[in-house]
């Protein structure tokens, strides 16, 4: 990065709810893939750079009520001096920093049985009603929640439900979802 002064150290926020542990995945391809997807939804215009209003805009959407003087102390120090906002690098040292805040640093090695975890991690972010499965409905919140525009057509979303439904029961079961999720790609990471 071009930043002369390094970033300043993350404060432990101080939260009204505990925050979830998928806020940062131990699998880093996942992390990175998903990490890069939210950095797109929050890149509004596309420039590759996430600026206060972009992020704050999309913290508002998400419910997450951004104070725009709080959010300019807490992320100001990651915007490189002569740019409009964070890149992504910028971004990713950001939600490091948040992580090892809010949950310690990730230790440098992570045995493979945790992968199974964090598929489970991923899972229930979209089991919003712990039954088991990924109905259509609880899809639709989520992309809803990312400001996704496949969520406006509920059609849409039940199609990309078959996608991943092998035994067609018109839902995703943990085992669907994880055939899905290793069947993903993460260039770059």
């Amino acid at each position: 990065m071009e930043n002369a002064a390094a970033p300043p150290a993350a404060v432990k926020p101080s939260l009204s709810k505990k925050p979830s542990p998928s806020f940062r995945l131990r699998n880093g391809s996942l992390n990175a893939l998903r990490l890069r997807r939210v950095f797109d939804l929050f890149d509004r215009n596309g420039d590759g750079e996430i600026t206060l209003d972009e992020m704050a805009s999309a913290l508002d959407a998400l419910g997450l009520g951004a104070d725009r003087a709080g959010l300019e102390a807490a992320v100001g120090g990651y915007i490189p001096a002569g740019a409009a906002g964070l890149r992504f690098d910028d971004f990713e040292s950001l939600h490091r920093a948040l992580g090892d805040a809010l949950f310690g640093p990730i230790p440098e090695e992570v045995p493979e049985e945790d992968d199974e975890g964090d598929m489970k991690e991923a899972f229930r972010v979209f089991d919003e009603d712990g039954d088991g499965y990924i109905s259509a409905a609880e899809l639709q919140a989520v992309l809803k929640k990312l400001g996704l525009p496949e969520a406006r057509n509920l059609a849409t979303v039940q199609e990309m439900i078959c996608n991943v439904d092998a035994d067609r029961d018109g839902r995703v079961d943990f085992g669907e979802f994880k055939n899905m999720m290793q069947g993903i790609t993460v260039w770059g990471a």
